[in-house]
């Protein structure tokens, strides 16, 4: 097989961080967008300094530009100015304008700009009624405490929105949290300030409704009905920012009110005789407007699928948990009622194959433990082509029972086949050459070949080598993953893989199915799919027990999960016509590969963007909630690892690195899936990655 070019492993690890960027970006904009604003008028602080305030501005009009001559405008007398504030908003700003329609009058809509971009049509709708809109910032903000990189984003943003939306900018402004004239601070006022530098006119009120606070229908009227032989006035409103429905109904009664009372209700340009205040936007402006209500658009489209995506793979997996541990209950109930069974005993004779590549390091260990069975069994060796000491210390064990093989390398499913056709016994037990067994394990392995339906039986494999975290987390994981879903693919009868690890097999099967095949790098999966479709029962036997040689690096761990993973998805494409088959085969397909591709493909090349939008939810949402779910989610994988490891009969010790594992292990794991997704997309044929040796193979001593 050739190797895999670096030039497309790089490739894919660009795409991810493109990936991961992209969705980071669309999160942020909708974080920044939709979680930093908060609609609403409130009170300006009591205590708030105004020394800054020139005392004109304090006593003078509401609508202020301190570049002009004069500094404020105040409306003419017998107007009034209606200006609603926080909106567009698509349940209660086509009801105002409905009435303002009734009334024929118009108003002033000073729009927060997310809102503009999300609802557009209202805008322009607006604008062709023959209102005027004016800017209200981008998300709401509070300017007067706010850093100068957020104002420039506020202004800038807010124009872009409505340029967008409509085609034209405004230069009528409204300070989020403002008020009258008279409650201007130094913190109101360099926002004025900051706006006429900007070219925009500020305008304030002189009636406030107070409609936010919903008093009550008579008294919003009350607030907003001008004084008798006052001057103009400004009038603040709303159309967002919340349930509106006591301002349509006050809007109404006024505007029949003023028409009464000889009050000229109209916008503030109309009010203070200002002209020019909207005109049509510049190409560039445009054009960046469209730019900003689609980066809106698409943030917000990939927020509610990545929302949409994480109550569904939450679903599957609380399903999941629930599923496995109920089978894993049932199997075994199922296991020791047949423990109590009295043992089948199988005449004829068992042959152990062990296939060998450079093996010096455990394969005495693994020869000696199979050879010291409580179940006589024939012993075959096959050294494919090792350039080590492997073949030689096996001559040197001078066993009866042995027989060495040697040929050249021809990778582990020749080897397997050349010690299938040497083999004697009817029934044929494979295992690795960095594997052990305890002296019951053949006889175990043996009990469900009793059925004569059973084509194939697989064992339990233990991590030897569990010191350290490492070696911990893939205790862990061979305890609760592994084991776990065998019980589950028994019951369920749709077993996908068969470890090489430990494995029991009918020579019948294995004939029919025409023995090992090297189609993938995952030769023991592609065979037991291969006997599942041929319409044998694939079993579990959880007392049968071998120990093998755990990966005790990183890097080491990367290369043997990176070819298991890639020969998985090779072995399910292969076989995946299984999906449409009936009987047995049926069972693999919309069973076992399916559950294959949901659990093991599909959810951990989602994994990334959850832990993204987990920052996203700890950064802009509650991270109370975030690390309740978090810690329920943690809690369940918890509960299934205790219970796991009681029915395997293993200390409870290692699972202190559960949380730990959770967050970096799981990571691991989920980055070697895409890797392994990708090259196979890609076409790459991946080489055979052979796992380095360490020779600390031996049986735990009461490791049961």
């Amino acid at each position: 097989m050739n190797a895999a070019r670096p030039v497309r492993v790089r490739a894919h690890w660009v795409s991810l961080v493109v990936v991961l960027l992209a969705v980071g970006a669309a999160l942020a904009v909708q974080g920044y967008t939709q979680h930093l604003s908060t609609l609403g008028d409130r009170a300006p602080a009591a205590d708030a300094s105004a020394d800054a305030v020139p005392a004109d501005a304090i006593e003078g009009g509401p609508i202020v530009d301190p570049r002009a001559t004069g500094g404020s405008i105040a409306p003419r007398a017998g107007t009034l100015a209606l200006t609603f504030d926080d909106g567009p908003d698509p349940e209660w700003t086509p009801k105002i304008l409905d009435v303002l329609a009734k009334h024929h009058v118009h108003a002033t809509f000073f729009v927060v700009g997310t809102a503009a971009a999300q609802h557009p049509d209202l805008v322009r709708r607006m604008i062709a009624e023959g209102h005027e809109v004016g800017v209200h910032t981008f998300t709401h903000a509070d300017l007067a405490t706010a850093p100068g990189w957020r104002r420039d984003l506020e202004f800038h943003a807010a124009q872009s929105a409505l340029a967008g939306a409509s085609g034209l900018t405004s230069s009528l402004f409204r300070p989020p949290y403002s008020s009258s004239p008279a409650a201007l601070t130094d913190g109101t006022w360099s926002v004025v300030v900051d706006a006429a530098d900007r070219s925009y006119v500020s305008v304030l009120s002189t009636l406030d409704s107070r409609d936010w606070e919903r008093p009550g229908v008579s008294a919003i009227i009350r607030n907003a009905t001008p004084a008798e032989g006052g001057s103009g006035d400004v009038l603040l409103m709303h159309d967002g920012g919340g349930d509106r429905s006591e301002t349509v109904a006050a809007l109404d009664e006024l505007l029949s009110e003023y028409q009464a009372a000889g009050i000229e209700a109209t916008t503030v340009s109309g009010a203070a005789g200002l002209s020019g205040a909207m005109t049509p936007a510049s190409a560039a402006d445009r054009a960046t407007g469209v730019a900003v209500l689609a980066a809106l658009s698409i943030s917000s489209f990939v927020v509610t699928a990545i929302s949409v995506a994480l109550v569904l793979s939450g679903a599957v997996m609380l399903i999941r948990a629930v599923l496995v541990m109920a089978l894993a209950v049932r199997h075994r109930r199922g296991a020791v009622a047949a423990a109590r069974r009295r043992r089948w005993q199988h005449r004829g004779v068992v042959s152990v194959i062990v296939p060998a590549h450079n093996e010096e390091a455990g394969i005495e260990a693994a020869v000696r433990s199979i050879a010291a069975s409580s179940r006589e069994v024939e012993i075959i060796v096959v050294d494919d082509g090792s350039t080590d000491a492997t073949a030689e210390i096996v001559s040197r064990l001078d066993l009866p029972q042995v027989t060495l093989i040697t040929k050249p390398n021809g990778g582990k499913p020749s080897a397997l086949n050349a010690g299938i056709e040497a083999a004697s016994g009817e029934l044929i037990v494979m295992v690795d050459g960095d594997t052990v067994f305890e002296e019951d394990t053949v006889e175990r392995l043996l009990q469900p070949f009793a059925d004569p339906a059973v084509g194939a039986v697989s064992g339990n494999t233990k991590v030897a080598n569990r010191g350290g975290v490492l070696g911990a987390w893939q205790h862990i994981e061979y305890v609760v993953g592994f084991n776990l879903d065998r019980r589950l693919f028994d019951v369920a009868e749709c077993m996908p893989t068969v470890p090489g690890a430990i494995g029991g097999f009918r020579r019948e099967a294995l004939q029919r199915v025409g023995g090992v095949s090297d189609d993938t790098l995952a030769e023991d999966t592609d065979l037991t799919m291969a006997l599942c479709r041929d319409g044998w029962r694939v079993v579990y036997q959880d007392d049968a027990r071998a120990w093998t040689e755990a990966p005790a690096t990183i890097g080491a761990l990367w290369k043997q999960r990176y070819r298991w993973c890639y020969g998985t998805l090779q072995a399910m494409w292969k076989h995946r016509g299984a999906l449409v088959e009936r009987g047995a085969a049926g069972k693999l397909g919309r069973r076992g590969l399916v559950y294959l591709l949901i659990l093991q493909v599909l959810l951990p090349l989602f994994a990334p963007v959850v832990d993204v939008f987990a920052v996203y939810g700890l950064l802009f949402l509650d991270p109370l909630r975030i690390a309740a779910l978090w810690l329920g989610f943690l809690a369940i994988q918890f509960g299934m690892a205790v219970y796991a490891f009681k029915i395997d009969g293993e200390r409870l010790a290692p699972l202190w690195t559960l949380p730990l594992q959770q967050v970096v292990y799981r990571q691991l794991m989920y980055l070697v899936v895409i890797q392994s997704v990708f090259t196979a997309i890609a076409g790459t044929r991946l080489r055979w990655h052979r796992m380095q040796r360490y020779g600390s193979l031996k049986v735990p001593q009461n490791a049961s």
